[in-house]
């Protein structure tokens, strides 16, 4: 009666397991997939951000034109923009600082989160409404240099990103240093990493020199 019973079991945990499998594929069945254009737009620019860190510029900028093709055949300026901005932000994270020169000449047609990001990007931080910006840049306008908020960043790409915007304002800290290059090295991403490979030596050179000063007023 045991051996019944526990096959009995057996059997309704294997109706129930396929009825939840049927369950899960007609459910997926029946969520449209994304447009293509979408699919491949994401997929270029991804393709470009990574090719860009790690130093290969003709590929990244093949990558780049690619997904501007496929976000063209919307018609939407907003999400050219959008785009001109991931690429700026690949810039930042390779400590390359310039004023988005792509992105501002399609300034005026951008929505309100991608200005909010243009004025992350620029630095202007002081006027920001955070709820218009991605979640993981939220505590770097309120926290900029508490150690956890680099660490806290889950994303390598969004975190080198973050790391950049506060070298590029004086605010990154020596642990913020030590992470973008672990990250970068971690990530094989060779143009940050040569970058940050230079902010962490400078950083040491300046502490030598300050232990070296302090040595010498002792005297």
């Amino acid at each position: 009666m045991a051996v019944r019973a526990r096959c009995g079991v057996e059997a309704a945990m294997r109706r129930i397991a396929l009825l939840i499998g049927f369950s899960l594929l007609t459910a997926c069945a029946s969520s449209p997939p994304p447009p293509a254009w979408q699919a491949n737009a994401r997929s270029a620019l991804n393709y470009s951000t990574s090719a860009y860190l790690s130093g290969d510029s003709r590929l990244a900028e093949r990558d780049f034109i690619r997904a501007r093709a496929e976000i063209a055949r919307t018609g939407r300026l907003d999400l050219l923009a959008r785009a001109e901005l991931v690429r700026c932000a690949a810039r930042v994270a390779s400590l390359e600082f310039d004023d988005c020169p792509g992105y501002q000449a399609l300034a005026q047609d951008a929505g309100p989160a991608e200005r909010a990001y243009a004025e992350l990007l620029a630095g202007r931080w002081t006027q920001l409404d955070s709820a218009q910006l991605p979640k993981q840049y939220h505590k770097l306008l309120t926290a900029p240099t508490d150690p956890t908020t680099l660490a806290e960043i889950a994303d390598p790409v969004s975190r080198m990103i973050a790391a950049g915007l506060l070298f590029r304002y004086g605010q990154v800290t020596p642990q913020g240093i030590s992470l973008a290059t672990e990250t970068a090295s971690a990530e094989g991403w060779r143009r940050s990493l040569l970058a940050w490979l230079g902010v962490q030596a400078q950083h040491k050179a300046r502490r030598c020199r300050s232990a070296h000063v302090s040595d010498v007023s002792r005297w």
